[in-house]
């Protein structure tokens, strides 16, 4: 017979713990539930003979990533469409998985199915794995007995979704390498090679050239200063992402974001295309409309867009329509809002929301396409104006020298 390790709650309330016989973790759970011991399946594991300790770092170690989700969500509908057992399902899927921390967290889910919770619930205790949306959709799928369409229509959801932010994602790289290595060439011209050309001009014997002069004080400044430089610009890079953490630093971020040139349009398309997928998907699945809207809301990724969408639940929970606060709305086209009043008035709301969707989705693609050809030139330009300004600042004196001797 084997140990287990258990945790849980007595009848009374209090924290009990301690350590269990059994053959199997099965019959060790099912023996402290006869004792009315309140436990989840997690809590009970196999006492390790010896030494066996985990350790864990924070921060390191492997994560669930949404393209493992989205993976599962796949074989789970097919497997629940072939007639599987949800149990034997997710078990296959587990002992699949390449990630070991989602399959430990699959093994959980199976675990906590198994003791009679819900699938959905069992979902809801691993959040790093299954958000809030995704949860609510396959407890509208459970309720409704339709757990294998619900589940392709996430499938689907979840591809879209990280299509879109695919492709915001490599719209971003280009421009992110270039300046990196504009900043790193210039860095090292100013504290390396100008500084040979200073040297050089010292004895010249005559007031260099203006750009010049310009070019050697900035030479001199980083060549002094070079760990203030660097320890400035990687301490406002921190405090920029750590800010945009924050609740409050997304609440003056984020406008920003969207009064950008080029990128705010991109991100307020990605904002509608992702709402009326989603909206689209919950509503289709039976999720109720108040409860769609405020999960829309939570992964709206846009605190601007988030009060928006709030402020339409505010308005149909007051028994109105959904269309005057899209009306009055920054983030909504007039083209959007009057697709929605059509599919409201004809009660086809989520048919229209997913045509809203496909065409967003192409035209983000569209805009991205345009902004790559767009920056790519932009790039080049600036990169070739810095380095060759330096370069041409250089060589000034030199052709000054040249036209004396001549």
């Amino acid at each position: 017979m084997a140990k287990f390790k258990w945790e849980g709650t007595s009848p009374s309330g209090k924290s009990v713990s301690g350590v269990i016989e059994a053959n199997t973790k099965q019959e060790a759970f099912n023996y402290l539930k006869k004792q009315r011991i309140n436990l989840d399946a997690s809590k009970v594991v196999e006492a390790a003979a010896g030494f066996n300790m985990e350790i864990k770092i924070p921060g390191f170690g492997p994560k669930v990533k949404p393209r493992d989700v989205v993976i599962f969500t796949r074989q789970f509908a097919t497997m629940i469409d072939a007639g599987l057992p949800l149990i034997k399902g997710i078990e296959i899927i587990a002992s699949s998985s390449d990630n070991p921390a989602f399959k430990k967290s699959l093994t959980d889910v199976k675990n906590n199915v198994e003791t009679g919770m819900t699938l959905a619930d069992a979902m809801a205790k691993q959040p790093k794995c299954f958000d809030e949306l995704y949860t609510n959709m396959v407890r509208a799928g459970e309720n409704g007995g339709i757990l294998d369409i619900i589940m392709e229509r996430l499938s689907i959801q979840m591809e879209k979704a990280m299509k879109l932010k695919r492709e915001v994602k490599t719209a971003m790289i280009y421009p992110s390498v270039v300046v990196s290595a504009a900043c790193i060439v210039t860095s090292v011209l100013l504290i390396f090679v100008i500084p040979t050309f200073a040297e050089m001009f010292s004895g010249f014997g005559s007031e260099l050239p203006m750009p010049t002069q310009i070019v050697m004080n900035l030479s001199d400044i980083f060549v002094t200063y070079w760990y203030l430089i660097f320890g400035g610009a990687g301490a406002l890079l921190w405090s920029f992402f750590k800010a945009l953490g924050t609740p409050r630093g997304q609440e003056v971020l984020h406008p920003i974001f969207l009064k950008l040139p080029v990128f705010g349009d991109i991100i307020r398309k990605v904002a509608v295309a992702r709402f009326t997928r989603t909206l689209a998907t919950m509503l289709a699945s039976g999720v109720p409309i108040l409860d769609a809207l405020a999960i829309c809301a939570k992964t709206s990724g846009n605190k601007v867009v988030e009060n928006e969408i709030y402020q339409v639940r505010l308005s149909i929970s007051e028994g109105k329509s959904m269309i005057e606060p899209l009306a009055d709305s920054s983030i909504f086209p007039p083209m959007v809002v009057s697709m929605i009043e059509v599919g409201e008035t004809s009660g086809a709301l989520d048919t229209m929301l997913i045509k809203i969707a496909d065409f967003y989705e192409e035209e983000v693609d569209n805009a991205v396409g345009a902004m790559k050809q767009l920056i790519e030139p932009i790039m080049i330009l600036v990169l070739g104006t810095v380095i060759g300004g330096l370069v041409i600042a250089m060589y000034l004196p030199i052709f000054k020298m040249g036209s004396i001797v001549s």
